[in-house]
């Protein structure tokens, strides 16, 4: 069965350990768009970078963004779909973590907020959407889209006062540094991909998702074709039917070449 859309997380998968897009997989995003085939970002970030990739790329579809928790329109400026972290639960996570000194971000939809003077953890922080306040509380007149727990102190603190709450705690780690995503329970990426698609009318079995994270694996395994990253963990390649090259190898490009540009049947699990 032909593709008709392309699912993509980007940290991981479309970016390379640089936090590039490599020539090679923009040939292939260019050539599969050249073939009417719709591709959707689906990240754990916050809108700002996904829809300048978006943009820079010629995408034709919103972003889906937040792990989820929110898709957004960006052609037409408009928000399809906010999950947001409920009041109830955020705002005494947040007033714990400003009141012990607890490195945390906080995410409105397209306005992210951090503490004046707080850490900066990675480039992406001080981008124009990010804003410095004196109280993070004083931004919490609505709920917000997710929290962001950073560093291995934060985040054990976390853990320890509020990991009994029912919500969605997505970690990651690079090296050292750890970091944990806090979102709605109902917000997931399998979810806002799966109502994208019905919006396009688009049938699961013609959409093709590649990712490498554990949070991913829904949305890989609801996918008609779910392939997982060479560079994801084992838990994630056992738990998909296909497993391509890694983010550093120009994996997302071999899967789109295989599934898209010169689809075949028989395909090993092993793509490259």
């Amino acid at each position: 069965m032909p593709v008709d859309l392309v699912a993509l997380d980007l940290d991981g998968t479309l970016l390379d350990p640089q936090d590039r897009v490599s020539p090679r997989n923009r040939r292939a995003v260019r050539a599969a768009l050249e073939q009417g085939v719709r591709i959707v970002l689906v990240t754990g970030r916050g809108v700002d970078m996904p829809i300048a990739l978006s943009k820079e790329l010629g995408l034709n579809l919103p972003v889906i963004c937040a792990h989820g928790a929110l898709t957004k329109d960006f052609g037409a400026n408009r928000t399809l779909g906010h999950i947001p972290v409920p009041l109830r639960y955020a705002k005494p996570m947040v007033e714990y973590a400003q009141r012990h000194g607890l490195s945390i971000a906080v995410y409105t939809e397209e306005r992210f907020h951090r503490l004046e003077g707080s850490a900066i953890h990675m480039q992406e922080m001080a981008g124009p959407a990010w804003r410095e306040v004196q109280s993070l509380t004083e931004v919490l007149s609505e709920a917000p889209t997710f929290l962001r727990f950073l560093g291995r102190e934060s985040v054990a603190a976390m853990e320890r006062e509020f990991s009994d709450l029912p919500l969605h705690y997505k970690y990651e780690s690079w090296g050292d540094f750890v970091e944990c995503a806090v979102t709605s329970r109902e917000a997931t990426k399998q979810r806002a991909l799966a109502r994208l698609c019905a919006d396009f009318q688009i049938s699961r079995e013609r959409v093709l998702a590649v990712g490498d994270s554990p949070n991913d694996v829904p949305m890989l395994r609801w996918a008609g074709i779910g392939v997982a990253m060479g560079n994801a963990s084992a838990e994630v390649r056992e738990a998909v039917a296909y497993v391509t090259a890694g983010n550093a190898e120009d994996g997302v490009a071999v899967a789109i070449e295989r599934f898209v540009l010169q689809p075949r049947r028989g395909v090993e699990k092993r793509l490259a």
